[in-house]
């Protein structure tokens, strides 16, 4: 009788209440207060946002596309290295669609353009399948940024021989003690590469998406919520339910954020990327973010998307694998959602 579980769901159950006092208000008053809501729960890094000032550090040729290695600025005191992978296949119209490719946790941004954790080429693929990789193969211009707390971007101390590890818990205490979260700092500086990918002359800056796998779903999701130049939204592994996930299953601390469930659980704050075509894919067998809570997300995703009479617009793929992406049915989406704003793809 002393485990905290029946207080955890006396806390969740009278948040309830208040979540769904904001469905009294319409849909747009609606929209304007959780993304109100989710921007003060991040936190705001605007005041501390420094030029890009972009410096290519590494450009390698492959016979069909170009990778390059290019450090920007996010915020005072920090910078961010990205990858670019530019098709060397010309598009009809001079510009190519652009996209933003978040990684989750693992070695960074190389594992997903197709390198792996020492720089050399990737022979097996883990779960990120180098789906940034795949994004350029289908012609589009990705942009990979290297998020803060991993690969490249770790705590000295976490880079030592035989104390290796991810930076994600020690960054996220450290920042909560100046009132700021990791997942605020990663969704600003994801918004900084896309200011990058913008600029670049070969990009249609009307075509840029982004996709995100597990932790950079999260930044994915979030991003597209707040900035409405992301014309497009692939989640991969992310998308549920604070229940059925977050709150249910242990996860890396990078994944909370304060006060949220106040207001809004996780498939409403998702819902602020509509009416912007979203797709979403999730395995299976994935054993964090279980596919009973995806099928639960969604249907109140396609409840959203209705009241923005955009059902078309939403679609999904839950398929035969784990914690992993696919990619079978949202590449094509893609394609089709630059030419023509919909699919029938389920």
């Amino acid at each position: 009788m002393w485990n905290p579980d029946s207080f955890m769901e006396m806390l969740y159950a009278n948040s309830d209440h208040a979540r769904k006092e904001n469905f009294k208000l319409s849909r747009p008053a609606r929209k304007m207060l959780l993304r109100e809501r989710l921007q003060s729960s991040l936190g705001s890094f605007d005041d501390m946002r420094s030029p890009l000032e972009p410096i290519v550090v590494e450009r390698v040729e492959y016979e069909d596309y170009i990778r390059e290695r290019v450090d920007i600025g996010t915020v005072t005191g920090l910078r961010m290295p990205v990858y670019i992978l530019i098709p060397k296949k010309p598009a009809a119209s001079g510009k190519l669609p652009g996209m933003l490719a978040l990684h989750g946790h693992g070695y960074g941004s190389r594992e997903v353009v197709g390198l792996a954790a020492d720089g050399t080429i990737q022979e097996k693929k883990g779960g990120h399948n180098s789906f940034a990789l795949e994004l350029m193969k289908q012609g589009h211009i990705v942009a990979a940024p290297e998020m803060i707390g991993l690969g490249d971007r770790r705590l000295i101390r976490d880079t030592k021989p035989g104390k290796e590890r991810s930076s994600c818990v020690s960054l996220t205490g450290q920042l909560m003690m100046f009132g700021m979260s990791l997942a605020g700092l990663r969704v600003f500086e994801a918004l900084r590469a896309l200011d990058y990918l913008a600029s670049r002359p070969e990009v249609n800056s009307g075509q840029i998406g982004c996709m995100g796998f597990s932790g950079g779903g999260l930044v994915a999701a979030y991003a597209s919520a707040l900035d409405e130049r992301i014309r497009a939204a692939v989640l991969c592994a992310f998308t549920n339910t604070f229940k059925g996930s977050i709150l249910s299953i242990n996860h890396c601390i990078d994944n909370f954020i304060p006060g949220v469930l106040d207001y809004a659980e996780l498939p409403e704050l998702i819902g602020l990327i509509a009416p912007r075509p979203l797709f979403i894919e999730s395995g299976e067998k994935d054993p964090i973010f279980p596919a009973a809570s995806v099928r639960e997300a969604i249907e109140v995703l396609k409840g959203i998307y209705l009241e923005e009479n955009a059902a078309s617009m939403l679609q999904y793929d839950i398929f035969p694998g784990v914690h992993e992406v696919s990619g079978r049915a949202a590449y094509p989406w893609l394609l089709t959602t630059w030419h023509g704003g919909g699919t029938d793809v389920q």
